[in-house]
């Protein structure tokens, strides 16, 4: 499995395109896709918008990380970073910020290769 981070139009979907040759509609739209969809596609992005989605639908992550390794291996996900700034007023939103942080962390520890992207350029921050 494949991390790719970075904050908001950092280039992280342009980057993997080019990088690990990924065509559009390889790309699933976390936004947009069904809470199943994750475990068949080759990449998504927008993955911290499917983590919205799924806490709104009282998804449990506990195992997540570790099904989704399982299940979908050879994955790329796209996210955005969430925790800098400002620690939103809204209950939700800290919750989602909290959630998608520590999903990304445990999906970071079981992925093979992780990459932060900043301007367009992707650092890899693990490669085992």
């Amino acid at each position: 499995m494949i991390l790719i981070t970075g904050g908001a139009f950092q280039g992280k979907k342009e980057y993997a395109k080019k990088t690990f040759h990924l065509k559009e509609e390889q790309m699933l739209d976390g936004a947009l896709c069904g809470p199943e969809d994750i475990y068949f596609c080759t990449c998504i992005y927008h993955f911290h918008e499917w983590i919205r989605q799924r806490i709104k639908e009282g998804f449990d992550f506990s195992s997540f990380p570790e099904i989704l390794k399982e299940q979908n291996p050879k994955l790329v996900i796209i996210t955005n970073e969430l925790g800098y700034g400002i620690v939103p007023v809204d209950a939700f939103d800290r919750e989602y910020r909290e959630v998608s942080g520590r999903v990304c962390t445990k999906l970071a520890a079981v992925s093979e290769q992780v990459y932060r992207v900043v301007c367009g350029i992707g650092t890899v921050i693990k490669d085992d």
